[in-house]
């Protein structure tokens, strides 16, 4: 069964031609395949502009014919799908002590990905480095060049030098650079630059939990803790796109006010782990601490209970999300137990007697979470449709 289409307007003044490809390729990638006369019925626009438009689209590769589907009287209409390899999105994340690189297709599928450590960080090594990660990708893959869309790249925030800067977490020499500029000289394709916990929240909007939800919060985990939040399926970037840095926010602990990173974090559970003398470098030695039920890794994550749950009614208060997802680099299992033993309180507007799903879920985890997420930014931006319905 088809998903069920929304109306999005199209615009058929002239103006907006690049509007109304992002809208007939939204179409496309929502209903898997769909024909000319459906598009028109819910865009607005003329059939035969959906078809000049189609037209367009499978000269640039973007479209396939997917045979054709009878609905009564007439000719049976041909039916269009996304053509996988008709263009690639490439991710890039910079991380304090390493760059990780994906290369995605039009369906969100991974063609390849790599991991290449950092032995600095300044901007002038990352650029060198980044330009290598591109080519290798290029090379391995067999992808030509001209076949990529864009890349989206994202680095841990606070971007721009702000009262939360030169914290231990953050990249050194990168508060007065222009990072977008930087790499799109460097890659020599538009950049769509955000902090990791944006990029891993579009990338469940496209691939993963919230594909059906129009207003969710996600809570990212790197070594910190982010938040990222789509509200009609666009991100809430704030004014200098720094929206979302809640690690920092204080909330009611188990033993009075903590600042929520350093009770709910990767760098939090390890910390907690290392005083007691219990070594855990990587996402993979917590998961395999938990697997062994370690007893100081379970009394970390019993802890979180009170100030996650805090945190989450923070923001089910402040943005109303239909969901708040918890993802990024934290082992699944460890995700599951924080959100089983999550103490939600009741004083929110998401406790409601009709919900339709939990208010606390797991999305998507891995180390990769936020380089998948990065490429779709840039998938993202080449179907969503960017002119605002004037009602």
């Amino acid at each position: 069964m088809k998903p069920k289409l929304e109306i999005v307007a199209g615009a058929n003044a002239g103006r907006s031609r690049s509007h109304n490809r992002q809208v007939v390729l939204d179409f496309v990638r929502t209903a898997g395949q769909i024909g000319r006369a459906e598009i028109a019925k819910f865009s607005g626009l003329s059939t035969q502009a959906v078809s000049n438009i189609i037209a367009d689209l499978q000269t640039d590769g973007l479209l396939l014919e997917r045979g054709r589907l009878s609905s009564g009287r007439g000719l049976p209409a041909v039916q269009y799908a996304l053509n996988p390899k008709g263009g690639y999105a490439f991710g890039f994340e910079v991380r304090p002590d390493a760059l990780f690189v994906a290369l995605l297709g039009l369906d969100g599928q991974c063609v390849f990905s790599r991991r290449m450590g950092l032995e600095n960080t300044s901007p002038d090594h990352v650029r060198e480095r980044i330009r290598v990660l591109q080519q290798t990708a290029l090379d391995q893959s067999g992808i030509p060049a001209n076949r990529t869309l864009g890349a989206g790249v994202v680095m841990p925030g606070p971007f721009g030098a702000t009262g939360l800067s030169n914290r231990g977490s953050e990249l050194q020499d990168w508060q007065d650079i222009d990072a977008k500029a930087l790499f799109e000289d460097a890659l020599g394709l538009s950049v769509h630059l955000e902090n990791d916990a944006n990029a891993a929240a579009m990338s469940e909007h496209f691939t993963g939990v919230a594909q059906r939800l129009k207003a969710y919060a996600y809570l990212y985990f790197g070594t910190g803790l982010g938040l990222g939040l789509v509200s009609n399926g666009r991100l809430m970037r704030g004014a200098f796109g720094n929206a979302g840095e809640i690690g920092h926010v204080m909330v009611q602990g188990n033993q009075g006010p903590i600042m929520l990173e350093n009770a709910v974090s990767r760098l939090s559970a390890q910390t907690h782990l290392r005083d007691a003398g219990i070594h855990a470098a990587s996402s993979e030695d917590l998961e395999a601490l938990h697997a062994q039920s370690c007893p100081q890794l379970i009394d970390w994550i019993r802890a979180t209970a009170v100030p996650l749950g805090n945190a989450v009614a923070i923001i089910e208060n402040l943005f109303d999300p239909e969901v708040v997802i918890l993802g990024g680099a934290m082992p699944e299992p460890i995700l599951d137990q924080m959100i089983a033993v999550a103490a939600l309180p009741e004083r929110s507007v998401a406790n409601r007697a009709n919900r339709l799903q939990p208010r606390l879920i797991r999305g998507g985890s891995g180390r990769m979470t936020a380089t998948l997420g990065a490429a779709t930014l840039v998938i993202s931006h080449t179907f969503t449709p960017q002119i605002a319905v004037q009602s």
